[in-house]
């Protein structure tokens, strides 16, 4: 690709006008200046759009700012769409409210090359409030790069044993292998996240981890994953990766050839991603009766029960044991 940018930096946007200039200002101030930043609004109904333009000109072409057609309710498809019109040799997917350290890009780029990288894991970050008034280094802690292990076996122990932080921003990745490979993200409520980390780990031959940490995670009152919910509208709210998101994870295995010989590791990915989910359906549950549990599993999913017939009986079995066992539990 004739004079491509090193990174691309792409940044999902949705209703963020009290953010977005300072996730922007923190790229704008990368001691590497060979990037390419692509914004993609999904539809905001505030002045994000009209932040971003104002930014525009500082960045001297380096920032592009494109749009959905209509609001898509998550990330994934405004990164698709970013990954689509990105042009750089590594990608970088960065949230609309989050922040980067002035030598971020330069400390991953210069990583990535060292070590013919397909994919970097940043196993530290920093964890700030919105005000940014309180800032902690959160993260595993050790001393130098690490080249993870080519064995995918190995790999998915570590998945499981939960050694993978599954968010977008912890994965500095090679644009060749994510186009090569098909590697987009899932419209899968709130798991496109952990079934895109997945296929990195299944396909990159070259993933390291670093010690780097180099980008702040804002956490919002605003975010998806914090927002308030009743205990209804949190049941439902996990119901929808489990009963549609495993089928998607399964799709990706399915390519693979490890995945079709050692079927023992396909059904420990995919217990693993259920059992993530499981323990916030569980808890909302718990003030839930029998009754309001599958109500709402029918109301949520009814068109798919035929089909998803054999993991929703499970669903609630495993739910009505998980139940009886904590009520045990209180009563001693």
């Amino acid at each position: 690709m004739t004079n491509a940018p090193a990174v691309s930096v792409i940044i999902p946007l949705f209703n963020a006008e009290n953010f977005i200039s300072q996730t922007l200002e923190s790229i704008l101030n990368q001691t590497l200046k060979n990037f390419e930043v692509i914004v993609v609004d999904d539809c905001s109904t505030d002045n994000s759009r009209e932040v971003v333009e104002g930014c525009a000109e500082k960045f001297g072409g380096r920032l592009k700012l494109f749009g959905t057609e209509k609001n898509s309710g998550s990330g994934a498809l405004p990164r698709n769409k970013g990954l689509s019109l990105s042009r750089g040799e590594y990608v970088f997917f960065m949230d609309n409210d989050d922040l980067l350290t002035p030598t971020a890009l330069e400390e991953l780029y210069t990583q990535a090359k060292n070590f013919s990288a397909d994919a970097l894991y940043l196993e530290r970050h920093f964890e700030a409030n919105e005000d940014l008034s309180e800032i902690q280094i959160a993260g595993e802690t050790f001393g130098c790069p690490t080249l993870e292990t080519e064995n995918l076996a190995e790999r998915i122990r570590a998945l499981v044993d939960r050694k993978f932080f599954l968010t977008p921003w912890s994965k500095f990745v090679k644009r060749d292998l994510l186009v090569e490979h098909e590697i987009f993200f899932p419209h899968v409520t709130i798991c496109d996240d952990d079934i895109w980390t997945c296929a990195i780990i299944f396909f990159a031959k070259r993933i390291v981890r670093v010690p780097n940490p180099v980008y702040v995670w804002r956490l919002t009152e605003k975010s998806v994953m914090r927002r308030e919910r009743t205990p209804q509208d949190t049941l439902n709210f996990w119901l929808n990766p489990i009963i549609f998101g495993i089928k998607t994870l399964d799709k990706f295995m399915s390519r693979i050839e490890f995945f079709r010989r050692n079927v023992q590791y396909r059904c420990a990915v995919l217990e693993f991603f259920v059992h993530t989910k499981t323990a916030q359906v569980f808890e909302s549950s718990l003030n839930l009766s029998l009754a309001e549990i599958f109500s709402a599993i029918e109301n949520e999913f009814g068109k798919s029960l035929g089909e998803q017939d054999v993991l929703i009986s499970w669903l609630l079995t495993d739910l009505i044991t998980q139940q009886k066992i904590f009520a045990q539990i209180k009563n001693t």
